[in-house]
C-alpha cells in the first residue's frame, strides 16, 4: 500500500541558509551540501530480471540514453543515433538520423512540436514528423534543454549555469552557486534547475539573469519533469522518494517514499500520472498525482535496466528503455 505524505514546511531561518549558501564560492558550505566531496546520483544497478516485461518489447540491442514522445512519433536515443517510431505502426520499422553527438536528454518543445536534443557541442532541434535537424552551438556540456517563452534554456554541466537561447543564438549564461547544471525546467514565466552534485533545485531569475533561491533536493536527486500544475516532481534516487516542488514561490510541497531507487520520470497531463522507473527492481510505477499526496496506479515489470521512460499523452502508452540493450517496452495500462 502506497505509504503516507511526509509535508516539509520551510522555515524562515531555512530560507537565509538557502540564500546565503548560494551566494558563496565554488564550494558551498551549506545546508544545501550533503558532503564536502560531492558526488552526483545515478541510476542503481538492476538485478536479473525477476519477470518477463510487461505489454510489447521492440528488440534493439544498443543501450537507449533518452526517450520521448511529440505527435505521433516516439523518439529513441542510442548515443547519436536517433530512431523515430510511428506510434500507430510501431511493427514497422523506424525511420534512423545521425546526431552531431550522443544526446543526453531528449525533450518535447511543445505538444507535438520538435525536440530538443541536448550533445556535446550544443542542442539540436528534431523537427517532428519530417526528423530535419537544426543545431545551436552552445559551450559549456549541454545537459538538457527546455523552450521557454519563445526561447531555450539550456543546463550547462561544466559550465555550472543556464544559457539562454533566442533565435538558435546564445545571449546570455546565467550562472552563480551552482556546481553542475544537469537539468533545466520551465512553466510559463518561471524557471528552475537541477544541480546534482549540490544535490539541490534552484529558481531562475531569467529576465534578471541570476540564480535565485535552492532547496535541497532530497539524498541524490537525479531527474524530473514539470506537471501541469507547474510544480516539478523530483525522482530522489538515493533517498528513495518522489518530491514536489512549487517554482512561485520555491517550496517542497510533497515528499512521497518510494522504495526501488527512484529514477526516470515523465508525467501524462491528460491523466495526471507520473510514471516513475525503480531501476533496482526492475519496474515503472504510475502514480496519480492530483490530489493532495501521490496514489500508486499502476506498477510494471519492465526490461532491464529502465534509465528512459516516456507516455504518449493521446492514449496514455507508456514507453520505458533499457540502458544495458534490453529493448523499448510499451505498455498500454
Amino acid at each position: 500500500m502506497p505509504r503516507p505524505l511526509v509535508a516539509v514546511p520551510l522555515t524562515a531561518a531555512l530560507i537565509g541558509a538557502l540564500t546565503a549558501g548560494c551566494s558563496s564560492s565554488d564550494q558551498p558550505q551549506d545546508e544545501l551540501m550533503l558532503t564536502d566531496n560531492p558526488v552526483a546520483a545515478t541510476a542503481a544497478h538492476s538485478p536479473a530480471a525477476a519477470k518477463p516485461p510487461a505489454g510489447t518489447v521492440l528488440p534493439l540491442a544498443d543501450p537507449v540514453t533518452a526517450v520521448a514522445t511529440s505527435g505521433r512519433v516516439l523518439t529513441v536515443a542510442s548515443g547519436a543515433d536517433l530512431r523515430l517510431y510511428d506510434l500507430d505502426k510501431l511493427d514497422q520499422a523506424p525511420r534512423s538520423l545521425t546526431l552531431p553527438g550522443p544526446a543526453e536528454t531528449l525533450t518535447p518543445a511543445g505538444d507535438g512540436g520538435p525536440l530538443l536534443a541536448a550533445v556535446p557541442s550544443g542542442v539540436v532541434r528534431v523537427s517532428l514528423p519530417g526528423g530535419a535537424l537544426e543545431e545551436s552551438t552552445v559551450s559549456g556540456t549541454p545537459a538538457s534543454a527546455a523552450a521557454y517563452q519563445g526561447g531555450t534554456l539550456v543546463a550547462l554541466r561544466e559550465q555550472r549555469g543556464v544559457a539562454v537561447l533566442d533565435g538558435g543564438q546564445v545571449r546570455r549564461v546565467i550562472s552563480g552557486g551552482l556546481l553542475s547544471a544537469d537539468q533545466v525546467f520551465t512553466a510559463g514565466s518561471g524557471a528552475a534547475v537541477l544541480d546534482r552534485l549540490r544535490n539541490a533545485v534552484f529558481q531562475l531569475d531569467v529576465g534578471g539573469g541570476t540564480v535565485g533561491q535552492g532547496l535541497r533536493a532530497g539524498a541524490g536527486a537525479t531527474n524530473g519533469v514539470v506537471d501541469r500544475y507547474g510544480r516539478v516532481l523530483v525522482t530522489d534516487t538515493r533517498g528513495g522518494a518522489l518530491l514536489a516542488f512549487s517554482l512561485d514561490p520555491l517550496l517542497l510541497r510533497q515528499r512521497y517514499p518510494v522504495p526501488g531507487a527512484p529514477y526516470a520520470i515523465a508525467y501524462d497531463p491528460k491523466r495526471d500520472l507520473a510514471w516513475v522507473t525503480l531501476t533496482e527492481t526492475n519496474e515503472v510505477v504510475g502514480y496519480a498525482v492530483g490530489g493532495g499526496e501521490p496514489v500508486e496506479r499502476y506498477r510494471f515489470p519492465t526490461v532491464a535496466q529502465p534509465n528512459s521512460v516516456a507516455v504518449d499523452p493521446v492514449d496514455g502508452r507508456v514507453v520505458v528503455a533499457s540502458g544495458v540493450g534490453g529493448g523499448v517496452q510499451v505498455v498500454l495500462p
